[in-house]
């Protein structure tokens, strides 16, 4: 493949991601920020709103994110594919083992974005990466994507990551990021959609909610976790006050 193909492919990865993106993103930022901004007060939660200088640079560096995700994508995709586990007949493993993958890229994702998301919080590392992501202190839909590009390079890789693990179909790991997509823009909300009392839920206590991410954004530390409070559960990096914080958004009069 030269340039000029891989140029070709890039453009139209560029758009079919940033098409997504831009579309999952916006429609949940006119419902969530104009349309229904009034009735939705009550499960705000932090009471200011970004300014709009906050959500320019956020959809800058969702551009330029995009950007790498789709050079990423399509490295994996042509360059790389013959040397990883993709495979493209959906009978080779059978159904049962398709479905499967869509869990274990789940954990995965899971435990890959704890770590490498934890890393980028060293003093050392933290301004050089992962700064651009935290002016946002209070986020909002276009904070999903808004990456500095090694941080972006970081992000997108897991779809090489998974390329590299157990056998998966490409259409799964396709399906898999549209809920990527979904699930970071409901953690960069602003709101908390999920019920009262759904955080100690026998089930919801497992879920990253959109409270516990945005805990992080505002104080830096801590809710390091991506899909799940596994790790941060398991390694004591959860916030003492998460409840708290979860139960005074839901229950608000």
């Amino acid at each position: 493949m030269d340039f000029n193909e891989f140029l070709t492919r890039w453009q139209i990865a560029y758009l079919k991601i940033g098409t997504r993106y831009f579309l999952m993103a916006g429609i949940v930022f006119v419902l969530f920020y104009i349309i229904f901004k009034k009735m939705m007060l009550l499960r705000r939660i932090q009471s200011k709103f970004p300014k709009t200088k906050d959500y320019g640079r956020d959809i800058f560096y969702s551009a330029i994110s995009v950007g790498i995700f789709a050079a990423v994508s399509v490295s994996t995709f042509t360059f790389l594919k013959p040397y990883t586990n993709i495979y493209d007949d959906i009978n080779k493993y059978g159904m049962p083992y398709y479905y499967f993958t869509f869990i274990w890229m789940f954990f995965l994702h899971d435990a890959y974005f704890y770590w490498s998301h934890r890393l980028m919080h060293h003093p050392k590392i933290f301004k050089y990466v992962h700064l651009i992501h935290h002016k946002s202190t209070n986020p909002s839909p276009w904070t999903a994507y808004a990456f500095h590009p090694f941080e972006a390079v970081i992000e997108a890789s897991i779809i090489t990551v998974i390329a590299f693990s157990i056998p998966t179909h490409r259409s799964a790991i396709f399906i898999y990021t549209l809920f990527q997509i979904a699930y970071n823009v409901y953690g960069h909300l602003g709101f908390e959609i999920f019920p009262k009392k759904f955080n100690t839920h026998w089930f919801g206590k497992w879920l990253n909610t959109s409270v516990a991410h945005n805990m992080h954004h505002r104080y830096f530390v801590k809710n390091y976790g991506l899909w799940t409070t596994i790790w941060d559960r398991m390694m004591g990096t959860m916030n003492e006050r998460y409840d708290e914080v979860y139960q005074q958004t839901t229950e608000k009069k």
